[in-house]
């Protein structure tokens, strides 16, 4: 084989193609990985999840929030909190994390090229860096190459009063008012943050639901959390146009319903775009959707067999777990030795203040399919752990069959939820029923003492 000829050439280093790339090279297969310089590692570590999450920590550390219901209200560990104090947290944890990516690659002897990657032929990439221009050729492609926030010619985004996810750590102060145009997860997350920092956040949106696909009680409890924060809810609304108003040194956007909403800074998150658009797909003889996704089936495999493609660029759920295991299984089926992805036992997490996770079905699908259940809650306010940590509205809910006690569904919100669902995961995963619940011994004190206090509210109701 050529030094530029390889079984797998996966375009995008990101957690997809990171974890394809391994997966591959641990099956003795000759592989490269294409990104640009700047951005090994991906999306997740330079804009999107490790310093959005890792900033996250920072406002929860410096704002003092989690110890508010022993110290007051009013109580921070920091009186005046910058944007610098912030991103200084996040530039250290992303520098670690591109060294331990990088030595991953290394060790497992695949070759990083860097530079923009784009299609010449199916199974030929070009790839263009400072020095000019070479060809790699791969018996197998993955498209890993991830999203960008979406833009609008309309929206005048500047990168300082009115910027995207992406821009966010470059900011230069904390807006005093914050507007945040699009309510998805990236911008509840912000929104949250923003909040927690003493931010007067108005949330725009044109659904009049947030987050569809979470259970509805769990929705309502983190909005009531918001409120407490001064978050204002504009939902519903559809916003007609966004600009800069000189005289009072403000953004507004304006509303189809009349309305006209200032502030200090305005976040614009209404989705992603793939970067698809920037592979010259059509010469790999592929086509993308309006927002640059592409179609992949069960295995990953694009309209082109050989071309496999993982991760944000294929659409929801477009989590960095997710995507690790989508990059995986598409190696796996690319040098036969397919897998399978269960579809309703993937574990979300949202990061937003407080946060929230869930696996499983909601009440609301097991609702519309006539599915019979049941429901055990355990609130953490009834938990020592609960009362240490100063999260007194944390809640775990447990969907059962009343009449096998087969578990069906976990959500919670409030401290550490993300970490603790996995409990939930392993019990679904393994067709278990409350009754592990009940009968488990769990350390005391802990928040997964949470399962065991849930489960018997659940089989008291029977």
């Amino acid at each position: 084989m050529e030094s530029n000829e390889y079984d797998l050439v996966v375009i995008g280093s990101g957690p997809a193609g990171q974890k394809g790339a391994i997966c591959a090279a641990k099956m003795r297969k000759k592989v490269a990985v294409i990104d640009r310089k700047r951005t090994i590692g991906g999306v997740c570590v330079h804009t999107g999840t490790i310093p959005s999450k890792t900033l996250r920590e920072a406002v929860l550390y410096l704002s003092g929030f989690r110890q508010r219901s022993f110290y007051g209200r009013g109580y921070v560990l920091k009186d005046r909190i910058s944007m610098a104090d912030l991103t200084f947290r996040a530039q250290a944890v992303m520098a670690r994390e591109i060294e331990v990516i990088k030595a991953q690659l290394r060790r497992n002897y695949v070759t990083t090229l860097e530079g923009d990657a784009r299609f010449v032929d199916p199974h030929t990439v070009e790839i263009k860096d400072d020095d000019g221009s070479h060809l790699v050729r791969g018996e197998h492609v993955l498209i890993a190459c991830g999203t960008r926030p979406a833009h609008s010619a309309e929206i005048p985004i500047d990168g300082k009063r009115i910027f995207d996810s992406d821009q966010v750590h470059e900011l230069e102060e904390v807006p005093r008012d914050l507007v945040v145009v699009g309510a998805g997860i990236i911008g509840l997350e912000y929104a949250s943050m923003f909040a927690t920092l003493g931010t007067k956040v108005t949330l725009l949106d044109q659904r009049p639901q947030l987050i569809e696909f979470a259970d509805r009680e769990i929705v309502e409890s983190l909005c009531f959390q918001l409120r407490q924060l001064g978050t204002v809810f504009r939902l519903g609304e559809k916003v007609t146009s966004i600009g800069f108003d000189q005289e009072r040194d403000r953004v507004f956007a304006k509303l189809e319903s009349g309305k006209n909403i200032h502030g200090q800074g305005l976040l614009y998150t209404v989705g992603r775009q793939a970067n698809s658009d920037q592979l010259n797909i059509a010469a790999a003889g592929l086509s993308s959707d309006d927002r640059g996704k592409l179609l992949v089936n069960e295995n990953f495999q694009t309209a082109v067999p050989h071309i496999y493609a993982a991760g944000d660029v294929i659409g929801f759920p477009a989590l960095a777990s997710t995507s690790m295991e989508q990059g995986r299984l598409a190696s796996c089926h690319m040098f036969g030795k397919p897998g399978k992805m269960p579809p309703n036992l993937i574990p979300y997490g949202i990061y937003t203040i407080p946060e929230i996770s869930m696996v499983g079905h909601t009440e609301e699908q097991l609702t519309h399919d006539k599915i019979p259940y049941e429901v055990g809650l355990a609130r953490y306010a009834e938990l020592a752990k609960g009362q240490m940590l100063g999260d007194e509205q944390g809640l775990l809910k447990l969907l059962f069959d009343p009449i096998s006690l087969k578990l069906l569904g976990v959500h919670v919100i409030g401290d550490r939820a993300a970490e603790i669902v996995h409990i939930g995961q392993v019990v679904l995963t393994m067709g278990g029923t409350l009754e592990y619940f009940r009968d488990a011994v769990f350390n005391y004190p802990t928040l997964a003492e949470a399962y065991k206090v849930a489960a018997l509210d659940g089989l008291n109701k029977l």
